[in-house]
């Protein structure tokens, strides 16, 4: 079947972004995640998207420089919440609830408290964080005098060490002992789901979540994971 202009337009961008990462990013061939994928799928949303994944990509190459996992974590926790404006679902997608894949959330420039903790989970993932050590938190955030549901992510240096939170309420990566104003529900990952933070396992997120499980495999598609 013969290639429309339109298709053939869009796989002309997707090649050239993908030149471009292979000659920007050239270690990214060894990586866990196909940094080539999530060019083509940035490109298939536009340039602009393409510019934003390639700084995204280009940001966790530097991260996974550092040896200090303390600074990967800064290093991308400051790149989407600089990046990123705070805007609800209904704003945003028009749906009450919507789980955006961090292309999305480029995207659209905005997201709300999901789509900051989802798109810090995949990239520092691909920057080399194990995510055994990353943990989904929903939480209960006292703001304003009101309780409202809110979700960060937690970062584990071992099972059981106080975990680091990574929110876009807060610029700074702080120990949750420093976030009294947060009180954990349930957590979860790509490996488990558990009640509160702790280590007991309350069954796979990916049966018990469909938000989540939709999540993950859009992820998939485009190459994070």
């Amino acid at each position: 079947m013969p290639t429309s202009p339109t298709s053939f337009a869009v796989a002309s961008r997707a090649c050239r972004w993908g030149l471009a990462l292979l000659l920007v990013l050239p270690w990214l061939a060894a990586m866990a995640y196909d940094a080539t994928r999530v060019m083509e799928a940035a490109a298939q949303r536009g340039p602009r998207v393409a510019e934003q994944a390639l700084a995204l990509l280009q940001q966790i190459e530097r991260s996974s420089s550092h040896e200090d996992e303390l600074q990967r974590l800064k290093d991308i926790n400051d790149f989407f919440n600089r990046r990123v404006d705070f805007r609800d679902d209904a704003a945003t997608w028009g749906v009450p609830d919507y789980w955006a894949s961090p292309l999305e959330t480029l995207e659209r420039r905005a997201g709300d408290c999901e789509d900051y903790a989802i798109a810090k989970y995949f990239s520092l993932a691909a920057a080399g964080v194990p995510t055994a050590r990353l943990r989904m938190v929903y939480v209960r955030a006292r703001m304003q005098g009101q309780s409202l549901a809110h979700m960060v992510l937690a970062y584990h240096a071992q099972p059981g060490a106080e975990p680091l939170i990574l929110d876009n309420l807060r610029p700074e990566v702080l120990p949750a002992s420093q976030r009294t104003d947060l009180t954990p529900v349930f957590s979860f990952n790509t490996e488990g789901l558990w009640q509160g933070v702790g280590q007991v396992t309350a069954g796979d997120p990916l049966a018990r979540l469909s938000l989540w499980r939709d999540l993950v495999a859009k992820v998939r598609k485009e190459g994070f994971i």
